[in-house]
């Protein structure tokens, strides 16, 4: 079997289970926000039962409209904090305690390798860096795991993608997964695991893989996941007082596809409107001023990628023709930034600093953009409209060519600073 079987077999209580089988499993984390739980809290209340399944099975995070904008959404806040503090929910974190949902979870060892967790919140998938299974699901749907704490699903069949060769200089995560998605298009994984493997995975960091595991749903893929080793042995250490189940593939585990793609000549990678797999490399990105850069999110909202943007920043200013917006993906990472001295690098070149939460990824708050703006965005989708008006533009691409962006005013490589 491969990873994702052998974690479903068990959650399901089976021995074996093959692509296509519906099965019901037990989940191990139950996760909904400030967008998607009071929908989840009415229909666990119309089932009836009293108490959720397992208070400390269930985070609920308030982080795509926060600090509150508006009335709607300060109630939307309320509902999950009167909610969670009736059902005395362990994992409701509060804004001095949090950040974004995809961010905090595995910083505070809320997943670990093996687990098993259901999100109200399409990038559930992120989880599956750490060698757990995770997948988005539907308001109503997450209403009855927090009722029973079970839910059926069928088993999907995966797509091996195997990365080989070197990294260049300014490619990360956030190319590879562009790249990936470049090839297979859209709906090349729809209902299909993506597993990420190979001597590069190998060697990249924890942020890198969640940040690929993130965008594994911009394929329509059920969940992305990468086999755990000593990397996320060492991420997970201290963070959890349960323990991780490592689980792996079978050598002779059966794959509907295997994809290679061979790493030493990538570039950089942009996606361009409005789909995240319209990609193209920095150097064929041509002359495209943009009226803003956004740093954040939970694709590239972590420490390391602000670290990348920083050294890329320091010395240098920002273009006068456009702003820059860094929100760092957590409370943690926000300390941890400015004891390095990273926002003072920030700041010192011209950006402005949001506190941790999703900001403008979908259109909420933060950086809403005007009819016929453009903006360089670090996060993980550019459908129409995602980031404000619908005669906007979003440009995806990861820290290094943002913070290059920033300098030259256009979209650009960190090669021609």
């Amino acid at each position: 079997m491969t990873i994702t079987e052998k974690i479903l077999a068990a959650h399901a209580g089976l021995g074996t289970v093959s692509p296509g089988d519906l099965i019901q499993v037990d989940v191990d984390l139950a996760l909904a926000n400030d967008i998607t739980a009071p929908l989840a809290i009415r229909v666990f209340e119309e089932i009836g039962r009293e108490r959720v399944f397992d208070p400390e099975k269930v985070a609920l995070v308030s982080d795509h409209f926060v600090p509150n904008k508006d009335i709607p959404s300060a109630r939307q806040a309320k509902i999950i904090r009167e909610f969670a503090r009736s059902q005395g929910i362990v994992h409701y974190l509060e804004l001095a305690y949090g950040g974004i949902e995809h961010v905090i979870l595995p910083e505070q060892g809320l997943v670990l390798p093996g687990d098993l967790v259901m999100g109200a919140d399409s990038h559930t998938c992120t989880y599956g860096a750490l060698g757990a299974f995770s997948t988005g699901v539907g308001s109503t749907d997450l209403g009855a795991v927090l009722a029973t704490g079970r839910t059926w699903l069928r088993v999907p069949p995966t797509i091996k993608v195997i990365y080989r060769g070197t990294l260049g200089k300014w490619v990360g995560g956030k190319d590879l997964i562009l790249y990936t998605l470049g090839r297979i298009g859209v709906e090349g994984a729809l209902y299909k695991t993506l597993e990420f493997s190979g001597e590069v995975i190998g060697s990249l960091s924890m942020d890198q893989r969640l940040t690929m595991a993130n965008m594994a749903v911009e394929g329509g893929a059920k969940n992305g996941i990468v086999e755990p080793d000593e990397i996320t042995r060492q991420y997970v250490a201290g963070r959890s007082e349960r323990e991780p189940i490592f689980y792996s593939s079978d050598r002779d585990a059966r794959y509907e596809r295997v994809l290679e793609v061979q790493v030493d000549d990538l570039e950089p990678q942009v996606a361009f409107p409005h789909s995240p797999d319209n990609v193209r490399p920095v150097s064929e990105a041509g002359d495209v001023p943009v009226d803003q850069v956004f740093i954040g999110s939970c694709t590239n909202g972590r420490m390391e990628d602000l670290r990348i943007a920083a050294d890329i920043l320091k010395g240098r200013r920002t273009s006068r023709n456009l702003r820059l917006i860094v929100i760092p993906g957590s409370t943690r990472i926000y300390r941890e930034a400015i004891e390095e001295g990273i926002i003072q690098t920030f700041l010192e070149s011209g950006a402005v600093i949001g506190p941790p939460c999703c900001g403008p990824c979908l259109g909420g708050h933060m950086g809403i953009l005007a009819e016929g703006e453009r903006a360089l965005s670090t996060t993980n989708r550019n459908f129409v409209g995602r980031m404000g008006h619908p005669e906007s533009e979003v440009y995806l691409a990861g820290p290094a060519v943002a913070a290059a962006t920033a300098v030259l005013g256009r979209i650009a490589s960190p090669e021609e600073l």
